[in-house]
């Protein structure tokens, strides 16, 4: 039987197995105290003073756009090229998002579209650090401050990585993390925001949790509800598990940056291959690794490698080519040409820390090969 190498995948160890049962044999499966240990332990990580966790990465970037009080008749202005959820909670919010193109070598927002699509009507800027590569924030940070935006950074991508010798979660008004097991760290499924925002942190805690606010002085079981909410809660089962994780981060992102450099010496100087760029002021964590190929042959690459075991991806169809977009929005094909042109040629190669040298090497020699045919 042929291996097959996924394109992202867990590292999951005794020490991890440890931490969860130990929460199994306690008291508090859910709503205990390791949830908020979990908390402060990545807000330490990041730099901030508050973070709270969520039951997903999408559940944690509605709830940062409903901390930033979105709503109807807002706009945002995001990127095309992005999973789903980072446009989508903006609509569950009744808000408009308003793509900006990226930039080609990044694969980022690009602040200069960005300035175009600003209106009376904006709201916020939420930034997407596409394969764990910081966006050019230094531009953005002064778009966002000239024009009075909230400045939400989707960073599900980026957990570890840096800019100008921050963390991400240290910067924007609001930063979300995901914890899928494709991850840097995983809790099976899971997000978390941080922010250095008192306001934000108290209104994140109540969506959290139903939109309940506890009066004790009306009695112990007492609570009222001003603006309902849902169950975004994450449990202590999950949270054990992403504590056991925060300690083995420094190890798996160096591990993630030593194959991406592998990567990025074996495909530099072949013909029919375009290799990922990071932003000049940022150190990208590398959650996924992109590379770009003859657009013709892109599907017949893809099926080879895919044949040979090596269970490749594309990130993403940008979101103006979907139904829902084109038909709310009026988005068509041709708006945003370089996320249209990257997306035509993009094939997201496996990277994750716990490929074997082998691994690494059929990838690399496999996908030479491909790519050579199919010139």
């Amino acid at each position: 039987m042929k291996k097959i190498i996924p394109y992202g995948h867990q590292w999951i160890d005794n020490e991890d197995i440890k931490a969860v049962v130990k929460v199994l044999k306690s008291d508090w499966l859910t709503q205990g105290p390791v949830v908020e240990e979990f908390e402060k332990s990545i807000a330490k990580y990041c730099g901030v003073k508050y973070a709270v966790a969520f039951s997903s990465g999408t559940s944690a970037l509605y709830s940062a756009y409903m901390a930033g009080e979105l709503k109807e008749g807002d706009e945002v202005i995001t990127t095309p090229l992005t999973f789903a959820a980072t446009s989508n909670m903006i609509c569950f919010c009744h808000a408009k998002p308003v793509f900006a193109d990226i930039e080609k070598d990044t694969l980022n927002i690009d602040p200069k579209d960005i300035l175009k699509k600003i209106t009376k009507k904006t709201r916020a800027i939420a930034t997407v650090d596409f394969a764990g590569n910081p966006c050019n924030y230094q531009e953005i940070f002064k778009i966002a401050k000239d024009n009075d935006l909230l400045l939400i950074e989707d960073a599900c991508h980026a957990f570890g990585a840096q800019y100008k010798g921050k963390k991400t979660g240290s910067f924007a008004d609001m930063t979300i993390f995901s914890f899928h097991p494709v991850k840097h760290i995983t809790t099976g499924e899971g997000g978390m925001v941080v922010t250095n925002n008192k306001v934000f942190f108290e209104r994140l805690k109540l969506i959290r949790n139903h939109g309940m606010i506890k009066k004790p002085e009306n009695g112990p079981w007492y609570f009222e509800i001003e603006n309902p909410s849902f169950n975004f809660r994450i449990t202590d089962i999950q949270c054990a598990l992403g504590l056991s994780q925060l300690n083995k981060i420094e190890k798996f992102i160096a591990k993630r940056k030593e194959i991406a450099k592998i990567y990025t010496e074996s495909f530099k100087n072949i013909e029919g291959i375009i290799i990922p760029t990071e932003e000049h002021l940022a150190k990208s964590s590398w959650h996924i690794y992109p590379i770009r190929v003859n657009a013709e042959k892109r599907m017949k690459i893809f099926e080879m490698l895919q044949k040979d075991g090596i269970k490749v991806h594309v990130h993403y169809m940008p979101l103006h080519l979907h139904p829902f977009y084109k038909k709310q929005f009026g988005y068509k094909e041709g708006d945003f040409k370089n996320a249209e042109e990257y997306y035509n040629s993009a094939i997201t190669i496996p990277l994750f820390p716990k490929m074997t040298k082998k691994e690494i090497n059929y990838v690399i020699s496999f996908v030479k090969k491909a790519v050579l045919k199919n010139r």
